[in-house]
């Protein structure tokens, strides 16, 4: 899968408004209550990563998660970075 244009990583990123590009990952940060939340939804986003056979990086700060997405061995972001944020709620 080839690592899309800036064009087309505008145009995928205007359908993710949460979501931003930093240093070319693909990035969001998620507050929760309290730090059993956020673990929770770690192990959500977990279980859609192995479905979708693309994992995040995934930092870990008491009650906020920041999850950043980049296809490493595409050198970029792709479709896969982008179908996955979309699925994470």
């Amino acid at each position: 899968m080839p690592a899309l244009s800036s064009a087309e990583i505008t145009t995928r990123l205007s359908s993710l408004p949460a979501w931003q590009v930093k240093n070319g990952e693909l990035t969001r940060t998620f507050q929760f209550e309290d730090f059993r939340a956020a673990l929770r939804f770690v192990n959500r986003v977990g279980e859609l990563a192995e479905e979708a056979g693309h994992h995040p990086d995934i930092d870990i700060r008491y009650n906020k998660v920041r999850l950043a997405l980049v296809t490493h061995d595409e050198g970029g972001l792709t479709s896969k970075d982008f179908d996955l944020a979309a699925r994470v709620k």
